[in-house]
């Protein structure tokens, strides 16, 4: 009743031994791939945790001199100017992490927050107090007013630039990882395993325990069994190419670094472009 090892002569197997030696290529070749997929996701999540703690901490160190520019240079808003920075730094986190939120929406959300305080507190600092709804028509009106000239565009501009390339390794060094658990852990068919049992066990049925398969048998019965993720090749090489190219521009134009750290430099820019065109900012609200 053997199914797979049938001799014509004498043979030591039985049904049950048949399944047991399925049993045991499946194990086999699932810890065959695992051992040789381990050096390279331990690779990609090491780049990907390094990463991570690399932008977080370019991240903490422009915010943190971001908050000393109001704390310094303007006081009088310092206090209600820590939570739309506070926003900004934690919606350029979300980007590039993957998020659904672009640079142009965090940023412009920023100076639409800021105008009502450089408004009252630089250009007007006579104000007491303006109300909820004065506050709420400076903020949706900045965009129109543009008290911050062309600072404020340019800033989304030079970090587009260097955030989108960020993001864009995060997540592929992140689909990296699922694309080889996925093919790590891709079942073998039944087909497979018969001929993975013919080729490695039926032998040990003559009492043939030490006669290991050729190269050719080999190769031949394993490019069967991995037919459906060989096909992930030419992607998996075009991936690859892609980290370079993302790496290369990460490197170059596209520094996060010199990205971040130019943000202070920027929103004090805009601020100085405010107040040099406050009377004519004041006479337009």
């Amino acid at each position: 009743d053997l199914q797979i090892c049938q001799h014509r002569a004498p043979t030591c197997c039985t049904k049950k031994m048949e399944e047991s030696y399925q049993a045991a290529v499946r194990r086999e070749r699932a810890q065959s791939i695992q051992a040789l997929n381990f050096e390279l996701k331990y690779m990609i999540v090491g780049h990907i945790t390094a990463f991570q703690e690399a932008f977080e901490s370019l991240l903490r160190f422009a915010e943190n001199r971001t908050s000393s520019l109001f704390e310094t240079a303007y006081r009088p808003m310092a206090k209600e100017a820590a939570e739309p920075v506070k926003e900004l730094f934690t919606d350029i986190s979300l980007y590039i992490l993957g998020a659904e939120t672009t640079v142009e929406s965090a940023v412009l959300r920023f100076f639409d927050s800021l105008f009502p305080l450089v408004y009252s507190r630089l250009i007007n600092p006579g104000i007491t107090d303006l109300s909820e709804d004065y506050t709420e028509c400076l903020r949706l009106t900045r965009q129109d007013i543009n008290p911050f000239g062309h600072y404020s565009k340019n800033m989304v501009t030079e970090l587009s630039r260097s955030l989108w390339a960020s993001r864009m390794l995060s997540q592929a060094l992140s689909l990296g990882i699922e694309v080889i658990n996925s093919t790590e852990h891709a079942a073998l068919s039944k087909e497979c395993s018969r001929a993975l049992v013919r080729m490695q066990y039926c032998p040990h049925c003559q009492g043939l325990t030490l006669i290991r398969p050729c190269v050719g048998y080999c190769l031949n019965v394993m490019r069967g069994c991995l037919a459906s993720v060989a096909e992930l090749d030419a992607q998996w090489r075009e991936f690859i190419s892609t980290l370079e190219y993302l790496t290369n521009e990460m490197a170059a134009s596209h520094e996060l670094e010199t990205a971040l750290a130019g943000i202070w430099s920027s929103i004090n820019e805009a601020i100085l472009h405010a107040q040099l065109n406050g009377p004519q900012l004041s006479a337009t609200v």
